[in-house]
């Protein structure tokens, strides 16, 4: 990391001073502050990594057991009765939705695009229509498939699905099975999962995961890892052995990033 003198008061700028203010307080002059604050952003990007592997990997065991569980395609858009999706996650579904459709819609050419008009406006289309109004009844002709619907939806929609709103529906006929350990229970799940959702939007918006939260995401990371899938959990599930390296090492650098800060404070 190379930074020169002329440049710390137009860092201090780009990166705000709001943002550097608690670094500065901490080191006593600028350089130190911007130093610390790339290394505990370079730290969040290997916590977010691993985070990453978790949440495709949850993602994917419970779209896989549920698809069982409901024994129908399309179960996601229209599961079948008596089965309700709460109104967090409808939303979140029909935002999904849309997303995929406009990133299938993006792809489309422009004769194409026309091509949808007929389908969104069969009587003809009406005078002094917006361009996104007529882009937007265009996209709800466009269909998907549920898998990349599934890749447009967040960690919030699996963390909430291991909740107990779907204790009885979801998670006793279905999701158990992706914790399969007598052992385990939902609300352990959940909590974990919570844990790392929470650390999860931090990183997502460039905010710092150190020391408690840091060692509290690690912890979560684990189990699921340990349990995902497991019947006899531990470190040696695929999952767990496939992050072990990346933990070590992230752990690693998270101790030295400690001590650098805990030198500061002495």
């Amino acid at each position: 990391m190379s930074i020169e003198d002329s440049d710390l008061a137009e860092l201090t700028k780009l990166l705000s001073p709001e943002r550097l203010s608690k670094l500065h307080q901490l080191t006593g002059n600028s350089r130190s502050a911007i130093e610390l604050h790339q290394k505990t952003l370079r730290l969040g990007a290997d916590l977010m990594n691993i985070i990453a592997v978790i949440e495709i990997a949850l993602r994917n065991s419970i779209c896989e057991n549920l698809g069982l569980h409901f024994g129908q395609a399309g179960w996601l858009l229209a599961p079948p009765a008596p089965f309700r999706w709460k109104d967090s996650e409808r939303s979140k579904i029909a935002q999904a939705l849309d997303s995929a459709r406009r990133a299938e819609y993006s792809k489309f050419s422009q004769a194409d695009k026309h091509g949808l008009d007929a389908l969104a406006y069969p009587d003809g289309r009406p005078a002094n229509l917006l361009h996104l109004q007529r882009a937007k009844a265009r996209r709800t002709h466009i269909p998907v498939s549920d898998g990349k619907i599934i890749a447009e939806l967040t960690f919030y929609i699996w963390k909430r699905l291991c909740g107990p709103d779907y204790e009885h529906t979801l998670w006793r006929p279905s999701l158990k099975k992706t914790f399969p350990n007598k052992r385990v229970k939902r609300s352990d799940v959940a909590d974990n999962l919570e844990i790392i959702f929470q650390s999860r939007n931090r990183l997502a918006h460039h905010e710092p995961v150190l020391h408690n939260r840091f060692a509290d995401t690690i912890a979560a990371i684990k189990y699921i890892a340990q349990h995902l899938e497991a019947r006899v959990p531990g470190d040696g599930t695929p999952l767990y052995r496939l992050i072990a390296d990346d933990i070590v090492a992230t752990e690693a650098n998270a101790a030295i990033l400690r001590a650098e800060i805990g030198a500061y404070r002495t």
